[in-house]
């Protein structure tokens, strides 16, 4: 055997060994797989999730099961996912607050934002949106923002807890207006929302697909977003910086595993959620809700990710923002 005809052989040989593991690896899914929501029910990033999950039916043929663990501004449905079987089977939705802003408002928590999971796939983001209740005596943001000034320390403004998207967003708009508005936290949006249309708060900083409907039928006012351009599904609506220049805020969401999750799976549902955000009759229905999808993949989602904890902690920092 020559020298060429050796190497030949010794390729063959390498590729074939590379391969055996993939092979022998289980088919992934071969059971219903869990996807936590780290709020409650009704809130944006449930609203997404339960969109996603047909079309992840649809293409690995399982159903992808929602589980709320809502709690700590995220942090305890992201803690149960971190400390899951790393076997694919439990995964989260991971967004802004759970993975980025809350466990630098908490600073305790068990597990580590970015080497705690793999990140797989960025699905989209959204604008807050600031609601009062139809009735509420503010018509527009700017008579909102005249108001707080008149009355400061007594109006009300909710969240889905310390640290999460709405919250940061209303600490922007109360250093960049100069404002005092008092924060009332919760474990998700859902609950936020029925007590803002029982005027139990003032007023709530929400992401729009959780609201949008209330907005559609009247139920609640949308003052004001926070994005930094107005959006096709509410172009009536004024952005924030309009009025107040710099306050911008979004939510982002999207898939994520317990870290040493096998990278077959990880391929595998990252295909998947591309796939998914391609198909028309999804995009579409994020559009109407708000949303604007992604689709980056597990290396520029764990970038982002990086990126937003930078960028948010001086801000957490100056503004003393604290869990309540």
């Amino acid at each position: 055997m020559n020298r060429r005809q050796f190497l030949r052989v010794a390729a063959s040989s390498a590729i074939a060994g590379s391969l055996t593991p993939v092979s022998a690896q289980p088919r992934w899914p071969a059971k219903p797989v869990k996807l936590v929501v780290p709020f409650a029910p009704g809130g944006g990033s449930d609203v997404i999730a339960r969109l996603f999950a047909p079309k992840f039916l649809e293409l690995l043929q399982q159903p992808l099961l929602i589980e709320n663990r809502p709690g700590a501004s995220g942090t305890i449905g992201a803690d149960v996912v971190a400390k899951a079987t790393p076997d694919g089977y439990t995964l989260l939705m991971s967004n802004n607050a759970s993975i980025a802003t809350a466990p630098l408002v908490y600073g305790n928590t068990s597990y580590h934002p970015v080497a705690g999971f793999v990140h797989v796939a960025m699905l989209g983001s959204f604008a807050n949106s600031l609601l009062v209740r139809a009735h509420h005596p503010a018509k527009s943001f700017q008579e909102f923002i005249n108001l707080a000034r008149q009355k400061p320390g007594k109006l009300t403004f909710a969240s889905a807890g310390p640290g999460s998207a709405g919250h940061l967003t209303g600490e922007l708009l109360k250093i960049r207006a100069g404002i005092d508005i008092q924060h009332v936290p919760y474990k998700g949006t859902g609950p936020a929302l029925i007590d803002l249309i029982s005027e139990q708060i003032d007023a709530l900083f929400d992401g729009l697909p959780a609201s949008i409907g209330y907005i559609r039928s009247g139920k609640l006012r949308a003052l004001a977003i926070s994005s930094a351009q107005r959006l096709p599904a509410l172009p009536s609506v004024p952005t924030m910086s309009e009025s107040v220049p710099g306050v911008l805020g979004t939510a982002w969401f999207g898939i994520s595993a317990p870290a040493r999750t096998p990278q077959i799976v990880i391929y595998t549902l990252q295909d998947a959620a591309k796939r998914s955000l391609a198909m028309p009759d999804l995009r579409a229905r994020y559009a109407e809700i708000g949303v604007v999808v992604s689709g980056q993949g597990q290396r520029e989602y764990t970038a982002f990710i990086e990126q937003e904890i930078a960028q948010w902690a001086p801000v957490i920092k100056a503004a003393n923002v604290k869990a309540e």
